[in-house]
């Protein structure tokens, strides 16, 4: 689904999506960027958005000043077909119940800036799944169930939610989850 249009879809709203492929290629108002406390780059997901966006992203994200684990700022996407990035710091995984809850964080406090902005569309990955070692059986969960109640509590705002996952593996977790979840 990479090359497809999320933008101005009016006919999906208030739902959650999968898609295959590079978060950076989507053509969406907005991406979410696992990012590293400091907001200036690093690896996966994170390094591969500053590649695309250009060096204007990391110039925006010094102003910024960081961001603590479990909230979210915002930048514009420069060189990347979204709009928006929502720059969000995922838990490092310890196993303990904090960590969910600041994952779990991470996806509301993400929709909540979203509204502010007016944005209608948003890709997620599968935060904190990658370097900071959150199992993706426990993640996944928090994720669709976070939006899911985000997106209840906010009827009269539409959106649509993609779940942007790199590779099959994690898009048919997160298939498996939400066929029984629903």
């Amino acid at each position: 689904m990479t090359n497809k249009s999320f933008k101005d879809r009016k006919h999906i709203k208030n739902q959650i999506l999968l898609d295959l492929g590079d978060i950076t290629k989507l053509d969406i108002e907005c991406i979410v960027n696992a990012a590293n406390s400091s907001l200036l780059g690093g690896g996966g997901v994170d390094g591969a958005i500053h590649r695309a966006a250009g060096p204007e992203l990391l110039k925006e994200c010094r102003t910024l000043h960081g961001c603590e684990t479990g909230q979210a700022k915002i930048t514009k996407g420069y060189q990347l077909k979204a709009d928006y990035v929502i720059h969000t710091v995922g838990p490092i995984y310890s196993g303990v119940d904090k960590d969910a809850k600041l994952l779990a964080d991470c996806y509301r406090n993400s929709l909540d800036l979203a509204k502010q902005y007016h944005i209608h569309s948003i890709a997620f990955p599968a935060i904190s799944t990658g370097v900071y070692g959150y199992p993706l059986n426990e993640a996944i969960p928090i994720a669709i169930k976070t939006v899911k109640k985000w997106v209840s509590e906010h009827k009269d705002y539409e959106i649509i939610v993609v779940m942007s996952c790199f590779d099959s593996y994690t898009y048919d977790k997160y298939q498996e989850f939400m066929d029984k979840y629903e």
